[in-house]
């Protein structure tokens, strides 16, 4: 169903928590235009109605939840009429918006960048959870789902019992959090004399320099390493400051695949095809990764030798060697997509050789979830349906349905050690109960607006798309601004500012627009990238937002970077 089709059936109702006036937000049946970087309050406020008014489901919360009493007790302490006034949206919309949640059949809420890269963004995210755990939204049609996977986005992660302390970075002492070290604590891990501190960095398909905040500090840090290497399709700015670069084909000349696969109760997973040979000097990533771990002595011949002969005889006959050469040993376990790739690739379709790892994907699938792929059509004894779904992953260009659900599924996939949803995060209970104390706005009379660094609009693509000229409609990347400050600036749509944060400055082509609300400016991502002509100049078209963003303003806990809320003023140009 498309958010249009939504929009018009009269038994849902369409709710959009966004300060600007988007077009989706002119398709909702509500509009909660919440002042930037309150959302914190609005959800607050949201849970305390809903506590308040008893419009939770207590039958479902005793069966299904534990920890809820005390996320309910401190919501019930929750000021909603001064919590509503903070965020700018009425009590009275914020109320029939919680008695629609309450009153639903079935409740489904979606987050996305705006609270997560915003101030409170690990509160935001929990709050907004709350929503649907208080009102019993889980595990039934038209409502929140975990979906079946070929691979878990995050990893096998170690379980952390509660009360445990999580593993820190080595110098910052960040929480790594699903494996990953906070990016906007990378410089800190590097610019120090800690014994500890990072000396060495592989950068694939990403863009730090640019993309991460503060990218003075970042491309300090980065030059400050012993060694930097960059796999890439293009030359980026930060493969300008590596030690070697490795160039690989683009996604139109090797097979890829993404793992983003969310559907429910069908869900979908496609190895897309390449459509074009590669040209010279550009390799595969697997060939890049095959070739250092060679390099490195990571396995030897003599390791893939009995591999190599039994993926020549069939999947069959590699099934038990690989099963126990590789993933019972420790030392090529780790190795595992390497070695795939070095000994079943060379036996698949021409220019599919890549996806020998989906091969080890679609076993782990049908270990984790037999019954999701068996209403699929996947089904069988022993590793039938593993092997019959990566057959059908190869021989079907346009896609596959892998897994097909039931709603039980969902409570198979809560892994807590009694089956329950864990309400209590007493962190986050603590952060909650401070909200009463906390500031708004920006907190700096010098720096008044809040810029929103790295919009998305209609021709924005993070830093994939590096020639300007694909860019049909705001080329240069405008500055929005609500009419009633471009009023008091004395600027107009083409004009031009000066923008300064704390970190830097720029100037910046203004677009007067009524989707800003007073004090709110943003600036679209993916610009500021430098682009070689054929003529061998190289231009940098509109404002990289990372020029003006600092590593400093970043969630407390999970070190989320605030790219939503920048504090920033402006002056008019002459």
């Amino acid at each position: 169903m498309t958010l249009k089709e939504m929009a018009k059936d009269p038994k849902r109702t369409m709710v959009v928590i966004d300060p600007r006036r988007t077009e989706t937000a002119e398709m909702a049946d509500i509009h909660l235009q919440v002042k930037p970087g309150t959302d914190a309050w609005l959800l607050s406020a949201l849970g305390g109605v809903l506590v308040q008014e008893e419009l939770i489901d207590r039958a479902w919360i005793e069966e299904h939840v534990d920890g809820a009493e005390d996320v309910m007790a401190a919501l019930r302490e929750i000021p909603v009429a001064q919590y509503c006034e903070i965020s700018g949206v009425s009590e009275e919309l914020v109320r029939e918006t919680a008695r629609r949640i309450g009153g639903a059949e079935s409740v489904a809420i979606f987050e996305d960048l705006g609270i997560q890269m915003n101030r409170y963004s690990t509160l935001n995210s929990y709050l907004n959870k709350l929503l649907w755990v208080l009102t019993g939204n889980f595990a039934k049609r038209g409502a929140q789902y975990i979906p079946a996977h070929i691979v878990p986005i995050t990893g096998k992660l170690d379980k952390l019992a509660a009360g445990a302390e999580p593993k820190r970075s080595p110098v910052a002492g960040e929480r790594i959090i699903a494996g990953l070290t906070p990016c906007n604590s990378i410089a800190d891990e590097i610019l120090t004399d800690h014994p500890k501190r990072y000396r060495a960095m592989i950068v694939e398909s990403g863009n730090p320099a640019h993309s991460v905040a503060d990218s003075q500090r970042m491309r300090e840090a980065l030059s400050s390493l012993d060694t930097l290497v960059v796999i890439d399709i293009a030359m980026t700015e930060t493969a300008r400051l590596a030690d070697y670069i490795l160039p690989t084909a683009t996604q139109y000349e090797k097979a890829e695949a993404t793992f983003f696969n969310f559907e429910f109760p069908a869900n979908y997973f496609h190895v897309r095809r390449p459509v074009f040979g590669a040209p010279e000097g550009v390799l595969p990533e697997a060939e890049i990764h095959a070739r250092l771990c060679e390099a490195l002595g990571a396995y030897t011949h003599e390791d893939l030798a009995p591999l190599r002969a039994a993926a020549k005889q069939g999947r069959a006959a590699l099934l038990p060697v690989f099963f126990g050469n590789v993933l019972s040993n420790p030392k090529l376990s780790p190795m595992a997509p390497v070695i795939l790739y070095r000994t079943l690739g060379p036996y698949l379709p021409a220019g599919l050789q890549s996806a020998a790892v989906v091969w080890g994907l679609a076993h782990q699938a049908a270990r984790e979830n037999p019954g999701s792929l068996r209403r699929a059509g996947f089904d069988g004894d022993g590793f039938e349906p593993a092997e019959k779904l990566f057959d059908a992953i190869l021989d079907s260009p346009s896609g596959v349905v892998f897994a097909v659900d039931e709603q039980d599924e969902n409570w198979a996939r809560v892994k807590s050690p009694n089956g329950k949803i864990q309400a209590l995060i007493p962190e986050l209970l603590e952060e909650l109960a401070s909200l009463g104390n906390a500031s708004t706005g920006t907190g700096d009379s010098a720096f008044p607006f809040v810029l929103s660094a790295g919009e998305r609009r209609s021709f924005t693509a993070n830093t994939i798309l590096r020639n300007p000229e694909w860019r049909k409609k705001d080329r240069d990347g405008s500055l929005r601004i609500n009419p009633d400050d471009a009023s008091q600036l004395g600027v107009g749509s083409g004009d031009r500012v000066r923008l300064t944060t704390k970190r830097g400055s720029v100037e910046v082509q203004v677009e007067v627009s009524a989707m800003m609300q007073a004090g709110h400016v943003s600036l679209p991502n993916g610009l500021g990238l430098d682009h070689t002509t054929q003529g061998g100049t190289r231009i940098q078209t509109g404002v990289a937002p990372n020029e003006l963003t600092s590593t400093e303003d970043r969630d407390w806990l999970a070190g989320t970077p605030w790219h939503k809320h920048v504090a920033a003023r402006i002056e008019a140009l002459a």
